[in-house]
């Protein structure tokens, strides 16, 4: 019999990876710079000049390398692409430490 259990909603946290808030988060962040990538038609050399960043580097973060690439630049990469990026600091319902998240509109 296959034993199943129940994912956290964070994959990051189910395989036990260090700051996983954070990794959802860039994770996040970088599908959707992947989306606009795509939606857009461009090659990933036509997006690396639009955003500063050689095409190497902009192809091991699409493909879920980003350690040493934070979250700020990835919103400054966003805001490069076009998108308004906003931060949104609220109370938190939690007893303990307040989440990270991310709403795509």
């Amino acid at each position: 019999m296959i034993e199943i259990e129940r994912s956290s909603g964070n994959v990051y946290e189910d395989i036990g990876v260090e700051n996983p808030e954070e990794m959802l988060l860039k994770a996040q962040l970088v599908g959707r710079i992947q989306q606009i990538i795509a939606d857009r038609g461009w090659k990933q050399q036509e997006a690396a000049r639009v955003i500063g960043m050689s095409q190497p580097k902009l192809s091991n973060m699409l493909r879920g390398h980003f350690h040493g690439i934070t979250e700020f630049k990835m919103m400054e990469y966003l805001r490069l692409l076009g998108c308004d990026v906003q931060i949104v600091v609220g109370p938190s319902h939690l007893p303990e430490a307040g989440r990270l998240g991310v709403v795509m509109a």
